[in-house]
């Protein structure tokens, strides 16, 4: 993975593929410029045993294929920037993942187009219930998928014009409370 926007939509599609009804990213931005992000679900759970072996890459519930690198590459470049990757997850309840990474580490991955990744999730999955929240020092923004889509549905626009507008709403929010993809690069 390249920067985190893309850990976040691996996190995500694997619990759409646990069929999660809800999904609920929460990202934010302490005083000491950690950064947490946490991932809850309401989808299939794990078992005791699979959450103590999930960030092994050759554990996987897929049967199409024998590794699974999702968790254990946001493991590791959690842990490169001295942070840390912590699963909770309970059969038949849900996921609960939370993640942190030093944002001054010169490890730490930029944020990618978090904009376009939330936007993409929200566009492409309308029969699920997306909660995004981001809170940094300056502020705090959330998109709730159930609000978006009551507008939406009055308006007629295109999906592709929705995913356009989203994309564009979630950015500019995210920049007015200094959760831009060149946060880390000012703070460093």
């Amino acid at each position: 993975m390249k920067d985190l926007s893309l850990h976040i939509l691996d996190i995500v599609r694997n619990s759409v593929e646990a069929h999660a009804s809800e999904i609920a990213v929460y990202m934010s931005i302490d005083t000491e410029n950690v950064l947490t992000i946490e991932f809850r679900d309401n989808g299939r759970g794990m078992s005791a045993e699979m959450v103590r072996n999930v960030t092994d890459p050759f554990v996987t519930t897929r049967t199409t294929r024998k590794v699974g690198m999702g968790l254990p590459l946001l493991k590791m470049n959690a842990e490169l920037t001295g942070g840390s990757l912590h699963v909770q997850s309970e059969l038949a309840k849900g996921t609960a993942v939370r993640a942190r990474f030093n944002l001054l580490h010169i490890d730490c991955m930029p944020f990618g187009d978090l904009g376009g990744v939330f936007a993409q999730l929200l566009g492409g999955n309308p029969d699920r219930r997306f909660i995004f929240s981001f809170e940094a020092n300056s502020g705090e923004f959330a998109v709730d998928s159930a609000e978006v889509w009551a507008m939406m549905e009055e308006t007629g626009i295109s999906q592709l014009k929705i995913v356009r507008f989203l994309k564009e709403m979630i950015n500019e929010n995210l920049a007015e409370i200094g959760f831009s993809a060149n946060y880390i690069s000012k703070v460093r």
